[in-house]
């Protein structure tokens, strides 16, 4: 990452002697633009008052208009100025802090917060929450039982108003956030950009490999752009980078949607969107635009409980294949070859959705996936099916899993309808990154799904392209971000 700089209004706020980042005061930053020429620092901005048109103000608007990441925003500013503006942050926070108490957490009047860290280690989810919501460097939870949700002010806390432990406090946590992220000075140029990777350590499938990823940040590299990998601790921390590429499989309630809408607000090009997550991971949705826009796929019905199966089964014939609305990597499928097994295997997925989709079986050997980037073909894949099964991965009672063999070809090799077809699909999504599921019949060609989060590895997808497919997805965001520049300028 770029180096840190640390805003303040007089010297005995923050001493140059309390950390190793570079200390200047709020004035010389904001008439002496010229001195961070060539370069895109990190601003943590300590400023006595946040208030509208301070100094404090000013430093965190010219810090946005100059393309420094900087801490608090001024839209923090402004949520933090009224309790008007920041109620929607409490129906979220108010639970978390019930969730504390009810674990036996000690009753308090105030919360201090410094960079997601408390003094009280029973509130640490809470002090994490609250700095998702309000990216500032301290801040005061005032806790109040009459009021609603049991919070009755936030605020931000400048550091002079800090003394002796709670200032010693909030130094140490102020290191520990920035340590790790200031890298020793190379001999190559200063990146243009910073790229945040999200990904889960703890994931078995994820849609790239760490080899993978590794590619990606040499490319980038190149390409003046910085790729730092991220995990789901980092939600504080997103500001601090200029884009946003998700590389953990995505669902509207885990993290990554919260990551993704963090990244939106800040106004950083993410893939993947969180509208492009909300209609993609929804197989109802898929259908409905799908069929609108008069695109092939197999005959599909919408059940619910009160659905009559046997009508269902006697529509699609036999086998039918039943599917989750959310189900990702061919996981909560059933393939039920006869009406009872229709009925067994929709009786478990409506213990958790009101609604599945029943769809025909197309055998095929392969299934095709088209990555689509910017509304233009990226790669094309043959996967097949995994041996002795009908999807291309087989997953066993143990855990494990089995794959068939794929074959990566260059898209002007592969036929041209399947082609077509995923592109004008994927159009009905969004202008990020999308993998298009097809299979090709006797009847034609059909789309089974579209997913936001493909998988790409630079052995398998990329296998093709080699480099050139990181560098047409680094690309999208440079594009994005220049335009983003040229606005603001």
């Amino acid at each position: 990452m770029t180096d840190w700089v640390v805003l303040v209004e007089s010297a005995s706020d923050i001493s140059q002697a309390e950390t190793p980042h570079k200390v200047l005061r709020i004035s010389d930053y904001i008439s002496k633009p010229a001195l961070f020429t060539g370069r895109r620092p990190y601003i943590l901005n300590l400023a006595r008052s946040y208030a509208y048109q301070s100094e404090g103000y000013y430093a965190s608007l010219l810090a946005e208009a100059r393309g420094h990441r900087v801490s608090p925003s001024v839209q923090t500013m402004v949520e933090l100025s009224k309790k008007t503006l920041y109620n929607h942050a409490l129906p979220d926070l108010g639970e978390t802090l019930q969730e504390a108490l009810a674990k036996g957490a000690p009753k308090v009047d105030t919360l201090f917060v410094a960079f997601s860290r408390t003094e009280i280690p029973a509130y640490e989810r809470l002090a994490r929450e609250a700095m998702d919501w309000f990216r500032t460097p301290a801040l005061e939870i005032e806790f109040d039982e009459e009021a609603p949700h049991g919070i009755g002010r936030i605020r931000a806390v400048p550091p002079h108003k800090l003394k002796d432990q709670r200032r010693k406090f909030f130094l140490d946590a102020m290191e520990a956030y920035t340590k790790g992220r200031v890298k020793n000075e190379k001999t190559r140029a200063p990146a243009k950009w910073a790229l945040a990777v999200l990904v889960d350590p703890q994931e078995k499938t994820a849609p790239s490999k760490p080899a993978s990823l590794k590619r990606l940040a040499d490319v980038a590299e190149k390409m003046g752009v910085e790729v730092e990998l991220i995990d789901p601790t980092d939600l504080p921390s997103l500001a601090e980078f200029d884009a946003l590429f998700i590389r953990a499989t995505t669902s509207i309630d885990n993290f990554t949607y919260r990551f993704a809408r963090r990244a939106e607000q800040e106004g950083m090009p993410v893939i993947d969107d969180t509208h492009s997550m909300i209609r993609c991971t929804n197989k109802v949705y898929l259908k409905e635009i799908l069929e609108k826009a008069g695109l092939p796929i197999p005959r599909t019905e919408i059940v619910d409980e009160k659905t009559d199966l046997a009508g269902v089964f006697e529509r699609l014939g036999s086998p039918v294949i039943l599917k989750t609305p959310d189900g990702s990597f061919g996981i909560n499928m059933v393939k039920a070859q006869s009406l009872d097994e229709l009925k067994t295997g929709a009786k478990k997925m409506f213990e958790d959705t009101a609604l599945i989709i029943a769809q025909e079986f197309r055998p095929t050997k392969f299934d095709w996936r088209i990555g689509v980037l910017n509304g233009e073909p990226l790669y094309a894949c043959q996967y097949r099916m995994a041996r002795g099964h009908w999807q291309t991965v087989k997953y066993g009672d143990n855990g494990k899993s089995t794959e068939g063999g794929f074959t990566t070809m260059p898209v002007e090799d592969a036929p041209p309808e399947v082609v077509n077809v995923a592109v004008r699909a994927a159009s009905l999504i969004g202008d990020g990154l999308y993998g298009v599921d097809l299979k090709e019949t006797e009847q034609g060609v059909i789309i089974i799904e579209i997913n936001d989060n493909p998988s790409i590895d630079h052995d398998v997808e990329g296998a093709v392209l080699k480099d050139e497919i990181w560098r047409r997805i680094i690309s999208w965001f440079s594009t994005r971000l220049e335009r983003r520049m040229g606005r603001a300028g």
